[in-house]
């Protein structure tokens, strides 16, 4: 027997708010029965699940999202998501072309933008 992976849940202050946040980042819609307010809000297609917790993030990310572009640059993507809301907490991009940048959704967990499949090709 083994075990699937069902969602990756997400602890959050407002599960709605983060998840609406996601969604945009992802292209990807919260689960039509969420509404504001509810405990635990599911991105379905991501397998992300955001829920309400009473305390603040207050360390590090123990397990982080990479993103990795799919019809734009590494730089567009970060401007993109950095205009959703997001904030750029340490930039690992190097001179040639390598590299990541490290943001922070709203509530502060962190996660990176990498290069696009046609920037690792090129």
């Amino acid at each position: 027997m083994t075990s699937d992976i069902r969602h990756t849940t997400i602890d959050s202050t407002d599960a709605y708010g983060l998840a609406g946040f996601w969604s945009q980042v992802l292209g990807l819609p919260v689960h039509e029965e969420n509404r504001p307010g509810d405990e635990d809000v599911l991105i379905e297609g991501a397998g992300l699940l955001f829920v309400t917790v009473p305390e603040p993030k207050t360390v590090k990310n123990r397990v982080h999202l990479d993103l990795q572009p799919n019809d734009r640059t590494r730089e567009e993507e970060v401007e993109r998501v950095l205009a959703l809301g997001a904030t750029l907490v340490d930039d690992r991009r190097n001179p040639d072309g390598t590299g990541w940048a490290v943001l922070a959704d709203p509530e502060g967990n962190e996660f990176c933008v990498e290069r696009s499949a046609a920037e690792r090709a090129g």
